[in-house]
């Protein structure tokens, strides 16, 4: 293994050089501070200054596999006497890394990324959309925490959200952070809080069993929107997200095993190519997985061949490969991502009319569902587990979570309406008992 070590003939160099005996090891150092005699036999020297041009000859031709800078100035009273030249020993000085951007770094951070195409372009717009031309032309050696932060509040006071503003965040911190380890900057200056910042999202909350008995009943009762019955009763007994539960093939449905393979989602989206359906892939392992069928769900896929096979709807559609999709619009088009959305918000707005109406006959209050999403449905699928006590590894694992966390907050969440109940229960007994 080839090695260079920067500062090598220093207190620390040294002593990592003997550590490395076995390594072809190269000592680059201008003997400043270090002393020649810490240099071993062994090693190749290299007497230079490290902002040198033939340092960099030394780094481009030398094909090392791994570079150990330890070359800096690290006294107080020298950095306190001259900072400029502190400046100039420990942070690259470079003329085009002084006059690099926000949006050049960005880029050279983006190289260094391996993402999945999806992700990429996610990344990339939201960075065009909201970063490039708002901070995106500030020098990164000129950017402040203040400049950072008057962003943050500009978004903030725009309405957008804390989600929206953390992912923005999630994209400067690393880039500078990058900036921070190749020392074209001391400190990130995205290294602060973003709490104070963005609308707090809702709370998504899950259907009650109630709304969701009516939900389902008035779907199956309806002469317009019972053929998604039995893909709403799936989405109920698995807990699949919307991409997930629209990629499904029928490849990937086992009736006899009982078990649904989930190893990709389909989206609708542009990759530089216009707006169409793509497969992609789980951004975790934990997004891989085979969920078992319930009764009620392998006998909700049953009724759904048998509509496909009733609307003759066409299976040769194919997209990135995969083909025989479940779900499809009548043309045998996959269903779009906010078109399941759209059929939750018209089946919501047919139920909720009719409920007026019958409140009004029966004398009564309507007792009207919330307009939800398909979101919420995988949300209530997760909580109708967790009520059940299932173990909540096991629910982790079927709901593709990769942080357990994020499965103990619907357990959490139910315990705390299940202590609260109680404790109401308490009280009403004491009253009684009074």
């Amino acid at each position: 293994m080839r090695i260079l070590i920067t500062g090598g003939a220093g207190f620390i160099g040294s002593h990592l050089t003997g550590l490395l005996s076995s390594e072809t090891v190269t000592i680059l150092d201008d003997l400043s501070a270090g002393r020649l005699e810490n240099i071993p036999d062994d090693a190749n020297f290299v007497c230079c200054d490290v902002k040198s041009p033939l340092a960099r000859d030394v780094v481009k031709n030398g094909h090392f596999d791994a570079i150990v800078h330890l070359a800096a100035q690290t006294m107080v009273p020298a950095s306190m006497e001259d900072p400029k030249k502190d400046m100039e020993d420990n942070i690259l000085t470079d003329g085009a890394i002084k006059k690099m951007t926000l949006n050049t770094l960005f880029e050279r951070y983006m190289a260094t990324r391996e993402l999945a195409d999806t992700t990429r372009v996610s990344y990339v717009r939201a960075w065009e959309n909201r970063v490039k031309d708002e901070i995106g032309n500030i020098k990164v050696v000129q950017l402040l925490p203040s400049h950072i932060k008057a962003y943050y509040a500009k978004l903030s006071k725009a309405g957008y959200a804390y989600s929206t503003i953390k992912y923005i965040h999630n994209l400067l911190y690393p880039a500078l952070e990058m900036a921070v380890d190749d020392d074209i900057i001391r400190k990130n200056p995205a290294k602060s809080s973003i709490s104070d910042y963005g609308k707090t999202a809702e709370e998504k909350e899950a259907l009650t069993v109630s709304q969701q008995e009516k939900f389902m009943e008035f779907v199956k009762q309806s002469n317009v929107y019972n053929t998604y019955y039995p893909m709403f009763t799936i989405m109920i007994g698995t807990g699949l997200r919307c991409g997930e539960l629209i990629g499904l093939t029928w490849k990937d449905i086992n009736i006899k095993a009982k078990t649904v393979n989930v190893d990709h989602q389909l989206i609708y989206k542009n990759l530089g190519d216009g707006c169409k359906f793509h497969i992609s892939t789980p951004k975790t392992e934990s997004g891989i997985r085979i969920i078992p069928m319930t009764q009620e769900v392998a006998k909700a896929f049953e009724e759904q061949r048998k509509i496909n096979f009733m609307l003759a709807k066409d299976k040769s559609i194919e997209v990135d490969g995969y083909s025989g999709f479940v779900f499809t619009a009548k043309s045998g088009r996959p269903l779009m991502p906010n078109g399941v959305n759209s059929v939750l918000y018209n089946i919501v707005d047919a139920y909720n009319k009719t409920e007026v109406e019958r409140a009004k006959k029966e004398h009564r209050k309507a007792e009207l569902l919330p307009k939800f999403s398909a979101h919420v449905m995988r949300h209530t699928a997760c909580t109708r587990m967790a009520e059940c006590r299932m173990d909540v590894k096991v629910l982790q694992y079927i709901m593709g979570h990769a942080h357990i966390d994020v499965t103990m907050e619907v357990y959490n969440h139910i315990g705390e309406l299940t202590r609260i109940e109680n404790e109401i229960a308490r009280l009403d007994s004491m009253v009684l008992n009074a």
